[in-house]
Order: structure tokens, then sequence, then C-alpha cells
């Protein structure tokens, strides 16, 4: 993708004394009393920061946090557990400005963080006047939050198309290099692995990997209806029949390629979902009419685990299992260390797919963690988003 990156810009020394505007993803959970509980985005973003000030810029920040209704602040909404840490981790203090749209006073070398962006009107509808306002406040445009890629709005779209100069931070940079190695031009055999509650979140994407992939592994709720298409029982299981014909369909696309949709041998069933229900191991033929399918069986994970440590390309979204109960987290476990384990290039997105990593310490393992949820989906389903359209189109005015 054609996009112009700002470690370009920094290279070639045009940045020193420029106003730079960079929209990070600096959204991260927050417990009761307002401490930061995770703090993946807040790391991975003082790179992109570094560097604009290493390279002479006035830098201004913003992100969203949560949601916040337009216009109306209150102090759960505020950045201001970011300001403090991300001065912790700059080592400098990094004052928070409100009410910045008309304006912004930093100087060069110096850094502010602005105000949760999504209390400015405006903003998630991606109001123009909101979007010139911003540009106004830059010579150069930075997006490097992948995880509002999806989303046309003010500070994420709108600002790209009048700032003067519009680029691609490190995170966005390094996402579509991941990408595109992983899904345009991968390693084969190339393998997914798409789990969640539901078939009808994930159907679109599905079908798009239906026609690229070697091997498409399923699980969680998703694996349920699958299991179903085939004709075994889930007993109380979470799926959704209205859609066997699609999970038929996917069956047959991958078939036709000379591909498969491994169903799993056995499963992990419990009478409640509970993390101290009773885990049980039966074949995936065996389930009772009041089971609950709550993890891939130990044969199941075992084969899987062979079949990625054959894969050349792995692209994950979604545990296989309820991960979060010990008793039915086997599944997971062994998908995570089979991927981690091989020498293959593998891209990783998603909260519970993080969530998961970090569980079982395997971060370093993998060669790309995302850190979008919803913007990695739909990088699967084959869309392009908002954010590289108007970036490409902007590099090519």
């Amino acid at each position: 993708m054609n996009v112009l990156r700002f470690s370009d810009l920094c290279a070639q020394g045009k940045l020193a004394g420029q106003r730079v505007f960079i929209r990070a993803d600096l959204n991260v959970p927050l417990d009761d009393q307002g401490r930061i509980t995770e703090d993946t985005r807040i790391r991975a973003s003082v790179p992109c920061i570094r560097e604009a000030l290493d390279a002479g810029a006035a830098v201004m920040v913003t992100s969203h946090l949560g949601r916040p209704t337009e216009g109306e602040f209150k102090p759960a909404d505020s950045l201001a557990p970011v300001a403090a840490r991300l001065g912790e981790l700059l080592g400098r203090e990094v004052p928070l400005v409100s009410g910045w749209t008309d304006g912004v006073e930093v100087a060069p070398g110096q850094l502010v963080l602005l105000e949760n962006c999504r209390l400015n009107k405006g903003e998630k509808k991606n109001d123009p006047a909101l979007a010139r306002k911003m540009a106004a406040l830059c010579d150069v445009y930075v997006n490097d939050a992948f995880g509002t890629a999806h989303r046309a709005e003010a500070s994420t779209y709108g600002i790209a198309e009048y700032a003067p100069v519009a680029c691609a931070g490190p995170l966005l940079d390094a996402e579509i290099d991941a990408i595109t190695r992983a899904l345009r031009n991968p390693k084969r055999p190339l393998v997914a692995i798409v789990a969640g509650s539901k078939v009808s979140t994930k159907l679109t994407i599905l079908k798009s990997l239906a026609d690229k992939v070697d091997q498409l592994i399923v699980g969680g709720g998703i694996a349920n209806t699958f299991m179903l298409a085939a004709g075994l029982p889930i007993g109380k299981s979470l799926a959704e029949p209205d859609l066997l014909d699609d999970a038929r369909a996917v069956i047959e696309a991958m078939r036709a390629r000379g591909a498969a949709v491994p169903i799993p041998v056995d499963v992990v069933v419990a009478q409640r979902f509970a993390a101290d229900a009773p885990a049980t191991v039966k074949a995936a033929a065996d389930v009772a009419e009041d089971d609950l399918i709550l993890d891939i069986g130990p044969r199941t994970a075992a084969q899987l685990a062979e079949q990625l440590r054959q894969a050349g390309t792995i692209v994950w979204n979604g545990p296989v299992g309820v991960f979060e109960f010990e008793a039915f987290s086997h599944g997971t476990e062994t998908i995570a260390r089979a991927i981690a384990d091989r020498d293959a290039f593998s891209i990783a997105g998603g909260g519970d797919t993080l969530a998961a990593i970090a569980k079982y310490g395997i971060e370093e393992r993998i060669g790309y963690i995302s850190t979008g949820g919803g913007a990695f989906l739909e990088i699967l389903e084959g869309k392009t988003l908002p954010a590289f359209e108007i970036l490409a189109r902007r590099a090519t005015a």
C-alpha cells in the first residue's frame, strides 16, 4: 500500500520545528478507581512520540478513551491517567490540555497530550468543520492508531484530508507490512484460526478466508455451529442453527480448493458454565443433550497443533475454548504454544487473543501482535480501512 510514512519524514530531517499532531490509540482499561490495569497501547505508542521529539518537532498527541458523550466532560473520561503513565515511560512531564480545538501552545521539543478527542462535538460523525480545526493545528498529521483505522472519524479521517501533510505512524506501518506478509504474499501452508461465540459476527471473515487459506481452524461457539453442520451432536452448547447452510458453504468452498475445516474429534464438556464446573472429555459423537461444550479435547488439540507445526504462515483470531476457566483452557494453551514453537510467520489480533498470549507468556514468540480489534477483523474480511484509504489518497494527490 502506497502511503507516506512518518519514519521517512524523520529520516529526511523534515520535522524540525514542525507542529506534529499524532492520533494515537491510548484507549486502555481502567479500574473503578481510574487506575490503568494494562498499558500495552500506551507503551506501543511511545516510539512514534519519541521519534517526533527527537526530530525537533512540537508534538501534540490525542486519543479517545472509553465511550464518552460528545460535549459532556466527566472525570472518568479524562486522559489524566494516560498522561501520568506516558510521562513515566518518557521520563518527562506530559501536560494535559483541554479545550484544544481552537488552538494549542507547544514549542519544538515539547509534548502535550490533548484531552479525549471523542469529547469534541462532531468527532464520531467526522464533522468537516471540526476536522478543519484540527488540521489547522499542525503541519504534519500522523495516524498511529490502528485500533481505530476502521472508523472514519474527525481525528482519524477528516484531519487527514485537510492537514498539509498526512502520514502513517510506525504502528500503522507495521500493521500494513504484517498483514501484507500474512495474507497477500504468504509462505504456505497458510493456516487461519478464527474463533468466537457466533458465526454471524465472523461469517464474512470465514467466507473471505475460505478463498485464501489452506486450513481454516474454527473454535468456540463457531466450532459448535460447524460441528452441527457436520451432523454431530452439541447438546445445549452455544450455536446458530440458522447458519448451518453458511457453515456448510464454507466447508465446501475449502474442500473445492483441496483445503479443509478440521472438525473436532473430541471436546471438553460441563453441565454448567462456571469456572468450578467439573470438566469431562468426550468423543465429539458422544456429546449428550445436557452437555455444554467449553473446549476442544486433547486429541483435537494435538491434531491441530501438528497442523500448525507444518504451517508457513499463521493468522490467529480468538481462543478455541473458555480459556479464562482453567479446566477449559488446555485447548487454547496447546494451540498457543504450537504457534509460539513454530518457526513460521504468525500474526495475532483481537482482545481475547491478546489476553491468551499474555496468559501463556508467549508475546516474544508471535511474529506480529496487532493492536487492533475491529480493525484487525475488517482487514481479515478483505476490507480497505478508511484510515488506509485516506492516507493512500493523500500520498498520490
